[in-house]
């Protein structure tokens, strides 16, 4: 286990490298015996994931945006998106995200699951009236292989360069767009 507070003391003026501070040397043994440990503990499928997102942390987290990486992203993109690590009801690791808004190299996404339970739970006027408000189905969009819901209580900014492809669009300008802002704001904003 990692002695946090030791490390904030000991480590957390900034003054030398990492590498010339023998408490911070040691905590990242134990830090990277703990990871370890874990993934030996996971199925094959969750350890790649994990590894993934590690490896495109290193890759990407010194970029301003997606820019950089020749990637250009629209509002209404859907797009793959590098979350990282996550807790316990939160996006993670590599999930698709609709973009909806842009702000100096920053994407306001809502990220989303092809999951036919999730998609089934998902509030539907018609369909399901008495569903999940804070899930919004969206159908199957051109570009994608199933249909698709919202998580509209995980709505974040990230940096842009987080996402990895773009996949698929939504017209800014249609119905179906207008009905995802309007619910995510109710959901954010007046939940029920």
């Amino acid at each position: 286990m990692i002695d946090i507070m030791m490390l904030n003391k000991e480590c957390g003026r900034g003054e030398e490298y990492a590498k010339d501070s023998n408490t911070c040397l040691q905590e990242w043994e134990n830090y990277t015996a703990q990871i370890a440990s874990q993934i030996q503990h996971l199925s094959v499928k969750e350890a790649a994931v994990q590894m993934i997102s590690e490896q495109n942390w290193l890759d990407r987290s010194q970029l301003k945006s997606c820019d950089q990486m020749g990637i250009l992203v629209e509002i209404g993109d859907i797009c793959f998106i590098e979350f990282g690590r996550a807790f316990v009801y939160e996006a993670g690791y590599q999930h698709f995200g609709l973009v909806v808004s842009k702000c100096n190299g920053k994407a306001l996404v809502i990220p989303m699951t092809s999951n036919t339970n999730t998609y089934e739970q998902a509030y539907d006027e018609v369909d399901n009236p008495h569903g999940k408000k804070h899930l919004i189905r969206i159908g199957q969009i051109p570009g994608l292989h199933r249909p698709s819901v919202l998580f509209l209580n995980d709505a974040k900014y990230i940096n842009t360069a987080r996402i990895i492809s773009v996949k698929a669009h939504i017209a800014s300008d249609s119905e179906l767009f207008k009905n995802i802002m309007r619910r995510m704001l109710e959901c954010i904003f007046y939940p029920m």
